[in-house]
């Protein structure tokens, strides 16, 4: 009897996705970058045991760090079980940090993770340079999606008749 291996897909697959992020502010632009973790962070991630939506990146002394991400301790950790809101270091090129570094320096810009993802069996975070939305503008987004979702909804009931 052969033993059948599963292939992890080179596709992102999320694990979550910060919905908060995209409603509070007008992303940017958006950058990829490696996050440093544990061994228990991992699989408390693979149990969906993470929360984004209070976290932020921020750039100190030439590294990135992701601050106030919730990774829950992973429910089968011994005494070595990693803590689940402390400052998990980003892995990206030095001239990426430079340019995340400028970009988080003009006035009302901030880096905000916007979804965590798999990808080749690795952790990713999409970082987002974000600049904060007005209410008005908020307003008008959520007029724009009701307008698009009855459009959808007319097209697919023409399409029925």
């Amino acid at each position: 009897m052969a033993f059948q291996t599963m292939s992890h897909p080179s596709t992102p697959t999320d694990i979550i996705v910060n919905k908060k992020a995209r409603h509070d502010y007008t992303v940017l632009e958006t950058l990829e970058a490696g996050l440093v973790l544990k061994g228990t962070e991992v699989k408390a991630i693979r149990q969906n045991k993470v929360q984004i939506r209070e976290a932020y990146v921020r750039v100190e002394n030439g590294e990135a760090w992701l601050l106030n991400a919730h990774i829950e301790e992973y429910s089968h950790g011994n005494i070595f079980n990693h803590k689940p809101v402390i400052p998990r270091k980003l892995l990206l090129h030095r001239r990426e940090i430079a340019h995340l570094y400028d970009q988080s320096a003009v006035s009302g810009n901030t880096l905000i993770p916007l979804r965590l993802y798999w990808k080749n069996s690795r952790v990713k975070v999409e970082i987002g340079v974000c600049r904060g939305k007005a209410q008005h503008d908020k307003r008008q987004d959520l007029k724009k999606q009701d307008a698009d979702r009855e459009m959808k909804r007319a097209l697919s009931a023409a399409r029925r008749q």
